[in-house]
Formats: structure tokens, C-alpha cells, sequence
């Protein structure tokens, strides 16, 4: 199953991503895990070790190994191969994490003003491409804000769109525009995930304000301070407080989504 996990900056995308990336290797999935956000935070929450993460070097930053396999020679100065070869990339240069999961920092892929396809970004398109449609493991990618970036030829790999609010109308514009656009690239199952919810008050006015999107709150996570301090620890969430609310919640989420996955694979 490929899962992809998006929303605004700050609610919670990296949170949910690395937890669920964590419960599925620990119930025996091959999972790959792909940090595609800019601020390059998910090896925290996956509890990658400090020795490993000093060795993370962001495929958008190997320029050699961009120009080599986008550049076409002999063509001139702009001329790039939208489609290079980058099937060897994921096991190349993934790192391993806990209970056997595997991480692969992307970075997150820069729209230049003029809309060019720059070679960073099409090797970053076309490896997506490749994660989604290609590999045959549990595929857990944590997005940067907004999905704009993504094409039908990539979208069309992802069974799962969870999209991440927090109680905030900002928020919710965002994640409205996300799902909205997820339908016109062809994400059939799309779904809703409320986090740091306080109180019931604030999940019945989300759902009052989402009661015309036709995507129904699917999932809350309660707020929760330990997430803060495990944060502040340098730990992952799941590793400083498996008992906490929000990972308690998060476990339920796993368990809908292992329910989903037989429904949509195990037939």
C-alpha cells in the first residue's frame, strides 16, 4: 500500500507519517518510509540514531549524481531528460531505521517563478513515479505543504491520501484545495485527519465546516504535550511515551488503515 501523507506546514504530517511507518514495520511490513518534505524532519520521528542521520545526505542535494542522469550531452545549456533512470536510487541510498524500516530523504522539490522542470525536480518527479508504482512494500511518504507538485502520472500510484488539519480555518483552506486537487489527479481514497484536537467542541465544528466536501473526518488525534517533550528529547514520540494519547490514537488509526489494506489488496 502506498500511503501519502499532506497538509499545511505544522499540523502534524511528519508525526503521522514516522508513527505509521513505525507500527507497520513493528506488526513484520517491509516499509519504506520518504521524507519529501523540505524542512527534512522525519528520521526524528522514526527514532532514526544519531550516527545514521549525520550520514543522510537529501537526493536534491547530490548534484553530481542529478546531473549525471539528467543531463542529456551534447544538447545544450536547459536541455534535460524528464524521465532518467532511477530505479536503483531507493535501495542505493535509503538508511535502515527501527524495526527494520528504511528512510529515504528526498527533500522537498522547489517550483521555480518561470515553471521550468529543473533536473532536481525531475528527478525528484520521476523517483516518486518509481516509489508509487513500482516498489512492492508498504511506501509511507511525508509531503511538503500542498501537493501541486504531484502530476497524474505520479498521483496515480498512491492508494491512500491522508490529509492532515489542525483545528484552524487556515488549515482547513488548505487541506479543502489539497483534496480537491487529489480527486482531479485521481486519488480515489482520500481522508481526513484532524490533529491536536483539544476538545469534542473543536471535532463538531470541523465536521460542521467540512459537511459539503464529501470527505468525512475518517480520524482525530487528541493534543498532546508528550509529543512536545519527546520533541524537545530528540526522541521519536512512539520510543518517549508509547502510551500517550496522541500514539494511542495513532495506533487506532494503524489498525483502520491494516483494515483498508485488506479490503483494497486482499481480495
Amino acid at each position: 500500500m502506498k500511503i501519502a501523507i499532506s497538509g499545511k506546514g505544522g499540523v502534524g504530517k511528519t508525526l503521522v507519517a514516522g508513527i505509521l511507518a513505525r507500527m507497520f514495520a513493528s506488526d513484520g511490513f517491509k516499509v519504506l518510509a520518504i521524507d519529501n518534505d523540505s524542512a527534512m524532519n522525519l528520521s526524528y520521528t522514526l527514532g532514526i540514531d544519531e550516527k545514521t542521520k549525520a550520514q543522510i545526505v537529501p537526493i536534491k542535494e547530490m548534484k553530481s549524481m542529478i546531473e549525471e542522469r539528467t543531463v542529456v550531452k551534447g544538447a545544450g545549456s536547459g536541455v534535460y531528460n524528464i524521465n532518467p533512470n532511477v530505479s536503483d536510487i531507493p535501495d542505493k541510498y535509503k538508511v535502515s531505521g527501527p524495526d527494520g524500516l528504511q528512510l529515504l530523504v528526498l527533500g522537498g522539490i522547489e517550483e521555480p517563478a518561470t515553471g521550468c522542470l529543473c533536473p532536481e525536480n525531475a528527478l525528484i518527479r520521476t523517483l516518486l513515479y518509481n516509489l508509487f508504482v513500482k516498489r512492492d512494500e508498504v511506501v509511507i511518504v511525508d509531503f511538503e505543504a500542498g501537493i501541486e507538485h504531484l502530476g497524474r502520472g505520479t498521483a496515480k500510484g498512491i492508494d491512500v491520501m491522508l490529509v492532515v488539519t489542525e483545528p484552524s480555518q487556515k488549515s482547513l483552506d488548505l487541506c479543502k484545495k489539497i483534496i480537491e486537487l487529489s480527486k482531479k489527479l485521481g486519488v480515489i481514497n482520500i481522508y481526513l485527519i484532524a490533529n491536536k484536537i483539544t476538545d469534542e467542541s473543536e471535532k463538531e465544528i470541523i465536521n460542521q465546516k467540512i459537511k459539503d466536501w464529501e470527505i468525512p473526518l475518517y480520524h482525530t488525534i487528541p493534543f498532546d504535550p508528550e509529543i512536545g517533550k519527546a520533541d524537545l528529547e530528540g526522541n521519536s514520540p512512539i520510543d518517549f511515551n508509547s502510551d500517550s494519547k496522541a500514539i494511542l490514537s495513532l495506533k487506532s488509526l494503524f489498525h483502520k488503515l491494516k483494515i483498508l489494506k485488506s479490503e483494497l489488496f486482499d481480495l
